[in-house]
């Protein structure tokens, strides 16, 4: 009895993934066929396939599908926000902020260069 019921697990299971299974088409008239959405990006659709995985860009895709899957305006509005924060704390904000760090980091890169260049003078004389 148990092995009637794990077999049947199983076949719901696979049954579950061929109904999610679907085609896409983009514009330019490449298919994806039996691709299963794996995630929703902020710029595309991350789709499985026989063949593999590939990424499909929502400007790619037809504006129906892109509707379906793209995220609400909101969305991408907040990203761009927090991507400009991420911006402004470049390296640069990261020297002004820990400059300590930056003068042990030119010792340390100095101090490579050194080691570097007394290997290659000694084994020069040797």
């Amino acid at each position: 009895m148990k092995k009637c019921a794990t077999t049947l697990a199983i076949l719901v299971l696979l049954s579950a993934t061929l109904v999610l299974a679907e085609d896409f088409r983009t514009i330019k008239g490449k298919e994806y066929k039996d691709a299963t959405v794996i995630r929703v990006e902020a710029n595309g659709i991350v789709l499985r396939t026989k063949t593999g995985i590939s990424k499909v860009y929502f400007f790619e895709l037809p504006n129906d599908v892109r509707e379906r899957f793209h995220p609400s305006p909101a969305k991408p509005a907040a990203a761009q926000r927090q991507r400009g924060l991420i911006k402004s704390e470049g390296w640069a904000a990261v020297v002004m902020a820990n400059p300590t760090a930056v003068v042990m980091l030119s010792i340390a890169g100095i101090a490579i260069i050194a080691a570097v260049v007394f290997a290659i003078v000694r084994r020069l004389f040797q």
